[in-house]
């Protein structure tokens, strides 16, 4: 039964060992790069019309690829598959695709295109650049809460102030706020909606650019600073397990070299002993 259970791990880890090999992964990210390109020929009329029976077919084979790959993985890890966060994306992504296209559930089968984040999972850059983002959720949560709070209180005045003259955009505190909104992304902000305010109140810039350099310039730097902070941490997390890695790598091999270099000196020893005796006798 040990022998049994062995030659599974064994056969296991050959099957890792393949399937996550750089050959594999490399023959898999042409494939996702590849699928990206069919599922975006196939919003193209004209391109279905000339040749949509080999896209499909293209589609359907890269699908097929994909399952089989993720199916080896599953056996070859377990249950430890599903513990892996990166893993269990994979087999969403690849299950969503599996969805008939006749069945209720018919809409989910737009969302195929996701098959082409997979190169997030596969590409180690973009998989850390994907952690560093996770962990920036924290702080940028906070931020996020002051900035609606910010964008409620403006909102509040900019409904008080401009609400009766320009409804359209300050009637209610949800147009104030998406009119604000606007403003903090600074696309026509000047033209298009302060320099009209300022027809019928002269001194609406004063309140404007406040609002721009507090929610503009400094909230969304924030952000950024934010996410570089995340992204050099994780750097950081990296190279320190790296360095461990290393210098666990380097006692290992003192080890052996201390062992090897003590039985070496036994050796010796011994020799020269035996040596001694027969001069003697």
């Amino acid at each position: 039964m040990t022998s049994r259970n062995a030659a599974a791990v064994g056969w296991r880890n050959q099957i890792i060992k393949i399937v996550e090999g750089p050959k594999v992964e490399k023959f898999i990210i042409a494939l996702i790069i590849v699928n990206a390109v069919t599922l975006g020929l196939e919003t193209s009329a004209s391109t279905m019309n000339q040749a949509g029976g080999l896209i499909t077919v293209l589609d359907r084979i890269i699908l097929v690829v994909f399952v089989i790959e993720i199916g080896l993985r599953i056996v070859g890890r377990g249950a430890a598959f599903f513990k892996d966060p990166w893993s269990v994306f994979d087999f969403s992504v690849v299950a969503i695709a599996l969805i008939p296209a006749g069945s209720e559930y018919a809409v989910l089968r737009a969302l195929r295109v996701l098959r082409v984040l997979r190169l997030l999972s596969m590409v180690p850059q973009m998989r850390r650049v994907v952690s560093a983002l996770l962990a920036a959720i924290p702080g940028l949560s906070s931020i996020i809460l002051v900035l609606i709070l910010v964008f409620y209180v403006f909102a509040v005045m900019a409904t008080n102030i401009f609400g009766s003259d320009h409804p359209e955009w300050f009637g209610t505190i949800g147009h104030s706020m998406y009119t604000l909104f606007q403003i903090m992304t600074l696309e026509s902000w000047s033209m298009g909606i302060v320099r009209p305010l300022m027809q019928t109140h002269p001194y609406a810039w004063a309140f404007f650019v406040p609002f721009i350099l507090v929610a503009t310039f400094t909230m969304l730097n924030l952000f950024i600073a934010i996410i570089v902070n995340a992204m050099q941490s994780q750097t950081e997390q990296e190279t320190e397990k790296t360095v461990a890695a290393v210098e666990h790598a380097t006692q290992q091999v003192d080890v052996h070299l201390h062992t090897d270099i003590k039985k070496i000196e036994d050796e010796l020893r011994a020799l020269r002993e035996r040596i001694e005796k027969r001069l003697e006798s």
